[in-house]
């Protein structure tokens, strides 16, 4: 909110309520972290709950605008209202700083990461105990209704240490080791993933990844499952683990795309074969094959 006001926006790729009317304040326990890798430029958040579909509600984010997580007493224009403030300019902090000072605020609770890492989080007093949150560079991690403290302490610590890997990586992995902490107090039932990156997304647009696991006992476990087949269908080979189709391979491939149904020429009979497994994403220049795509086809 801002000089009284509501922001009402969408970003793309995600589709959000244009009205407060339509879904008013939803009590989300939770445990959540929202961060950035600003070498890769992608920001992106992350999320588990006793709740049903709690990454539909839970995560925000806007490539080279930023990131925001809203639980306890979520209020999905939150999401809104904190992403357009940052578009027009002001910080993590001062976002947090405006949103609380807009309206009763005692029953919130979010993080919020911006454009260049910095990061803030906010609980208010009337979350259900245990909550809280803490911020550092580039990432902000908070809870409610979390067996202790740790579970907390175990999100920050976890991305903290991680080692460079990409950020969709690092946030299954602080989410894991906020779940052996303790995670929230009343047991698992959803989880949510989503990273947004400038152009770093299928067909070059900006949702790296936005993944939900609504219902599950063990929504973490399938959350790192779906994200294992996302990364096989549109995950990037470097370039230096490009294979060369050499005389040998080039058989091998006419061979196993032939009794497929893909016969002709070799480039385009793999092009035919991999847009049916949704493994476009994934085609490099002729006389070369993504190792990923060779071993799909060797598969199946």
């Amino acid at each position: 909110m801002h000089g009284g006001g509501c922001y009402r926006s969408r970003h793309e790729g995600r589709r959000r309520y244009a009205s407060q009317a339509i879904l008013p304040h939803v009590m989300v326990s939770t445990y959540s972290i929202v961060a950035c890798d600003l070498e890769l430029r992608h920001w992106g958040v992350a999320v588990q709950s006793k709740f049903l579909a709690a990454g539909a509600l839970v995560p925000w984010a806007q490539a080279e605008v930023g990131a925001l997580a809203t639980q306890a007493s979520a209020r999905p224009g939150l999401g809104e209202d904190g992403l357009a403030l940052l578009r027009e300019g002001r910080s993590a902090q001062e976002a947090a700083t405006e949103l609380v000072s807009a309206e009763q605020c005692s029953p919130w609770q979010f993080g919020i990461v911006d454009a260049a890492g910095d990061a803030s989080s906010f609980t208010g007093k009337d979350c259900i105990a245990w909550a809280g949150g803490r911020s550092g560079a580039g990432f902000a991690v908070q809870g409610n209704i979390l067996v202790s403290e740790d579970t907390v302490q175990a999100l920050a610590t976890s991305f903290e240490r991680s080692p460079r890997q990409p950020l969709a990586e690092r946030l299954l992995d602080a989410l894991d080791a906020a779940q052996l902490a303790g995670g929230d107090r009343r047991g698992q039932q959803s989880a949510g993933l989503m990273v947004v990156g400038r152009g770093g997304g299928y067909g070059g647009g900006d949702t790296v990844a936005d993944l939900r696991v609504d219902d599950h006992p063990h929504p973490l476990d399938e959350l790192r499952r779906l994200y294992g087949l996302h990364q096989t269908l549109f995950g990037k080979t470097a370039p230096d683990q490009w294979i060369r189709i050499d005389p040998q391979l080039a058989d091998e491939l006419g061979n196993r795309l032939a009794r497929k149904g893909f016969t002709g020429d070799l480039d385009t009979a793999i092009r035919n074969w991999a847009n049916i497994e949704n493994l476009e994403e994934r085609l490099v220049p002729v006389g070369w094959i993504d190792p990923v795509v060779l071993r799909e086809l060797r598969r199946l």
